[in-house]
């Protein structure tokens, strides 16, 4: 069922039918009667510390958070959304005022009926408390609960991202009943979870595995067509890639694997990779610098670093020909706003040579320019491997680099508090709307020392400001299309940061599981629909 969604009038959107009778995801199922019953077991790289994520958005808890605890829409492949705890909404006119519908007849795991209170409740404390969630309901007044299935947000601005935020992982609802009066973030049902999910949380043995049974009285019969979700953590590489060989594991989510094996394990006649399925996080890889630094102030230093620094040797030899080059700021996976045909920049030494010769930085001893250190993100093989050839290119050009390591606590106080780095190699994630996950690094507002994964090239520029302000609050499709097309040029232009490529993101799974990966949210949505294969 295709909706096309259009924030600057009114429009009540009902498909619970079609969800209810069809897969969201517009592939064709595997069987005409997906089989009930059995285990699925599914791999994390390191133990998430909570299990829901109302208060949290610890790498890993997106896995283990929406089997249990729904939130009101999910998202297809392009990130229209599509009903969940809501079965119909509607946007008023001028963008202030959002109408759910919820579910009626649904219930929480332990049985007590979920109301709108619910979400008034989730969503106000997700207001408050939630790292990403101050930011996203900015503008949000009052859940207003007319009935005890209908709730209304009222804004003070316009936020057109707004529709795009309630995934079950970024804005869950949880059980006012057991959450209110306590601190939401330390409630122990982060840790033991009651939902309206399709699993029901069984047992955490720390440092080894969580269990999740079939809810069987889920608002969505026949499923879950599972019977039992377990999900194991496996911090040592070799031991995933043998688990994941060996059938002990099913999915294996965010590419879990040296990409120097990804060719070796896609032979295997039962493995399969899947890339869609995240399109609600949409990472990419970019090298940032300080525009504190004398040396960086200058555009044409930066100009010829983007004439050096070839996008395909990292994307060809670093990620082995997974995922993509991106020529800005933006995946080309969130397709709502990415724009091909901004301006590049050939490899050309000559031409960079030239540049650096301009802004006044001609070879000197020994045929130095600079000497400058990278510091990378310690997150995965890629960004260490990324950062040497990086080094060896702009050596080319008389630019000395060192290569430095850190931890990852070290490395965010280095970018972030310290401010104490040349240039960096990093991981950013787009997320589901780039006024939530690009604003904040080109964003002057955003330079804020000490917070992480802010503006850390301390970028400033008034009309990209403009442009990411007017964008904030734009209700027409097409206009917030074109500010954004606009924002992507001026960036391109300016080069506060060269984007390089988004990284493999591949679930790997055994094909004996079908339809895990059913929209945007991939295998961090619920597995609602996943079942055994006969195969």
């Amino acid at each position: 069922m295709n909706i096309n969604f259009n924030p600057t009038r009114r429009l009540v959107l009902q498909a619970s039918v079609a969800l209810a009778g069809l897969s969201v995801s517009g592939l064709s199922a595997r069987a005409a009667t997906p089989a009930s019953g059995g285990t699925a077991t599914l791999v994390l790289a390191s133990e998430p510390p909570v299990l829901t994520t109302i208060a949290h958005t610890a790498y890993n808890s997106v896995y283990v958070s929406p089997k249990v605890t729904e939130g009101l829409l999910t998202y297809d492949f392009d990130l229209n959304p599509r009903p969940l705890l809501a079965r119909e909404w509607s946007i008023s006119a001028d963008g202030l005022r959002y109408t759910f519908h919820l579910r009626p007849g649904v219930k929480w795991h332990d049985g007590k009926p979920f109301t709108a209170a619910d979400v008034a409740y989730s969503i106000r404390t997700i207001k408050e408390i939630h790292p990403r969630g101050r930011n996203t309901f900015l503008n949000l007044v009052d859940v207003e609960t007319p009935d005890e299935l209908t709730a209304i947000f009222v804004l003070s601005k316009p936020a057109p991202y707004l529709i795009t935020a309630l995934a079950s992982a970024e804005t869950p609802i949880v059980p006012k009943h057991l959450y209110e009066g306590s601190k939401a973030a330390e409630s122990p049902v982060n840790l033991a979870p009651v939902g309206t999910g399709p699993f029901r949380f069984k047992e955490w043995v720390r440092g080894s595995h969580l269990v999740y049974e079939r809810n069987p009285d889920y608002w969505d019969r026949p499923r879950p067509y599972l019977d039992r979700l377990i999900v194991r953590f496996i911090p040592d590489a070799a031991a995933r890639a043998i688990a994941i060989e060996t059938g002990e594991i099913d999915l294996a989510p965010s590419t879990p694997l040296p990409y120097s094996d990804l060719d070796r394990i896609k032979g295997l006649p039962h493995i399969g990779f899947e890339t869609q399925g995240y399109q609600y996080s949409n990472s990419i890889s970019r090298i940032e610098f300080n525009l504190e630094r004398d040396f960086f102030k200058d555009v044409r230093v930066r100009r010829a670093f983007a004439h050096v620094i070839d996008k395909k040797v990292i994307f060809n030899t670093v990620n082995y020909g997974y995922g993509s080059i991106n020529p800005g700021p933006i995946n080309p996976k969130l397709t709502k706003w990415f724009v091909s045909d901004l301006k590049s920049y050939p490899i050309d030494l000559k031409a960079a040579e030239a540049l650096l010769d301009e802004a006044g930085y001609r070879r000197g001893a020994g045929g130095i320019r600079a000497r400058l250190t990278i510091d990378y993100v310690p997150s995965g093989e890629g960004y260490a491997r990324g950062a040497e050839y990086i080094r060896q290119a702009l050596a080319k050009v008389g630019i000395e680099v060192t290569v430095r390591s850190q931890d990852f606590a070290a490395y965010i106080k280095r970018i972030y508090t310290d401010r104490d780095f040349d240039f960096a190699y990093e991981g950013m994630s787009n997320l589901f709307d780039p006024t939530v996950g690009v604003q904040r690094l080109y964003w002057s507002k955003n330079f804020r020392k000490g917070v992480p994964f802010s503006n850390g090239a301390a970028y400033a520029n008034p009309t990209v400001d403009a442009l990411l302000e007017a964008a904030a609050i734009e209700i027409d499709p097409k206009k917030r299309f074109e500010q954004w097309r606009d924002i992507q040029r001026v960036l391109v232009e300016d080069l506060p940061a060269i984007d390089i490529a988004s990284p493999p993101e591949i679930t790997i799974y055994n094909r004996r599981i079908a339809d895990h990966t059913v929209g945007a949210e991939g295998v961090s949505g619920s597995l609602a629909q996943a079942y055994v294969t006969s195969a």
